[in-house]
């Protein structure tokens, strides 16, 4: 699997990652409401560690990757009423969008670069 191609997947996630935590700040004051939560990095490493195969006990080859992650949607069913309706940390969820903001502008502009880099040598402009 190419770089650009694990990009895209993280790009994905990002975009359901903000999907689930607009969801949790919009129903702050829905009593009763779970916090949801996307599961990415249990799924990759379930999904990587199978294809790791050793060829010899000093080296490590991984093989092809799966051309597609999926994310599983959980619910937080703490019965913590963080805000007193139900389990939403408002500082919680405003630090996650944060940290996923950041992660998702990563991830675009890395796929970016790769992108103007091409047109690059396309126009003659770079050498390999």
């Amino acid at each position: 699997m190419s770089q650009i191609s694990l990009l895209e997947n993280f790009i994905s996630y990002c975009s359901g990652k903000n999907k689930i935590i607009s969801k949790n700040i919009a129903n702050i004051g829905t009593e009763g409401y779970k916090r949801e939560d996307i599961e990415f990095k249990n799924l990759f490493q379930q999904n990587i560690n199978p294809m790791i195969k050793t060829t010899n006990p000093k080296h490590l080859t991984v093989n092809s990757t799966p051309n597609n992650f999926s994310f599983e949607v959980t619910k937080n069913s703490s019965s913590d009423n963080v805000s007193g309706i139900n389990n939403v940390d408002i500082d919680q969820e405003m630090s996650e969008l944060a940290v996923n903001s950041l992660q998702f502008r990563f991830a675009a502009r890395k796929i970016g670069d790769y992108f103007r880099g091409i047109q690059n040598v396309i126009k003659g402009g770079g050498r390999l």
